[in-house]
């Protein structure tokens, strides 16, 4: 089977090429694309002598399951602090977004973007990332 062949074949036709390759049905809802193009990179990898011990070996290796840590909230009262240019910028998180030198905003990126005159993600830039507000 060649590559040429595997685009010309119809969706049957993919069907019986891949449970002959694979020796597995087809995952449901597998597009057509997606068949040809998995069974074209088993193809020509089985060709070219198989994976390297090296892609095997990462491939068996566990995944990561570090735990993600948990999410802060920004909590109404709570108080943002900055120092951007030798100035301390102080900014409250309100019920119902932020406020900074007296005019409330709805975003933090807002706030950053005044600060600094360009655009920043408002949590990146006060140091939150993972934190979202209540």
């Amino acid at each position: 089977m060649t590559v040429a062949e595997i685009e010309a074949m119809d969706r049957a036709a993919l069907v019986t090429a891949w449970s002959e390759v694979f020796r597995t049905p087809v995952p449901k809802g597998l597009s057509k694309a997606l068949m040809r193009r998995f069974l074209a990179v088993e193809i020509q990898t089985r060709r070219m002598g198989g994976l390297s011990k090296k892609t095997k070996a990462a491939l068996q290796k566990a995944p990561d399951h570090a735990v993600r840590p948990q999410s802060r909230v920004l909590q109404p009262g709570g108080r943002l602090l900055r120092e951007w240019n030798g100035v301390t910028h102080v900014v409250d998180v309100t019920d119902d977004g932020f406020l900074w030198k007296d005019v409330k905003y709805r975003s933090l990126s807002k706030i950053a973007r005044e600060i600094t005159g360009a655009h920043w993600s408002g949590p990146r830039f006060f140091g939150l990332t993972g934190v979202t507000k209540s």
